[in-house]
């Protein structure tokens, strides 16, 4: 690829984006954290990079003092690739999305997997306790602007997509396998009956 210099491309942030990318956290940051449901978590290794979903009820994310957030890792696809990039490289980027709000959050820090039974316990959704949690140090904490939030329309309800318009979960896992039709469906049912009603139980 051809080096570019995108000093001439791009003109530099302004003094104010520049000065709002802090180090540690402030009021307005606790009280977006609060609210916060939903942030994209992104790690790397040298095998390569991952960017996964998380999400929660409000305010899942914890602050434990202005330098540092955690939260539970509560089961997915059991690929734990977040977890195993960690073992290897501490680097991670948290992006969060407020629905309804053209704003963006991000927290760039390095991470570790703690087991602390406190901790756990801290972060459990009632009566459940999640194996790990990712404690965060903060090294950058930023608000992003939400153009490409309007861009994409994302809020508007009209984006709302018809789930027909598009192959379903079993559809898309036969056409891999080579599964018939019958058995597609079937796993479109236990499909939406697990991230429905199995949110934190194991797939």
């Amino acid at each position: 690829m051809t080096n570019v210099n995108l000093s001439e491309l791009y003109a530099p942030p302004s003094d104010m984006i520049v000065k709002a990318v802090l180090d540690h956290l402030l009021p307005f940051h606790l009280s977006y954290l609060k609210a916060a449901t939903f942030f994209c978590l992104a790690s790397g290794s040298a095998d390569g990079l991952d960017a996964s979903p998380r999400g929660g009820a409000a305010g899942f994310v914890h602050a434990l003092d202005n330098k540092t957030v955690a939260f539970a890792d509560w089961p997915g696809n059991n690929r734990i690739a977040s977890l195993t990039n960690l073992q290897s490289d501490d680097r991670i980027g948290m992006l969060f999305l407020f629905p309804g709000l053209e704003i963006f959050m991000r927290i760039n820090g390095h991470a570790a997997m703690s087991m602390h039974p406190e901790l756990l316990r801290a972060l459990a959704e009632g009566a459940r306790l999640p194996k790990t949690a990712i404690v965060v140090k903060i090294d950058e904490v930023l608000f992003h602007c939400g153009k490409a939030i309007n861009r994409a329309k994302l809020w508007h309800p009209d984006s709302m997509l018809d789930r027909k318009s598009l192959p379903s979960p079993g559809e898309i896992v036969a056409a891999i396998t080579g599964a018939d039709s019958a058995t597609a469906q079937a796993m479109n049912e236990g499909y939406y009956t697990a991230i429905r009603g199995n949110l934190y139980g194991e797939h």
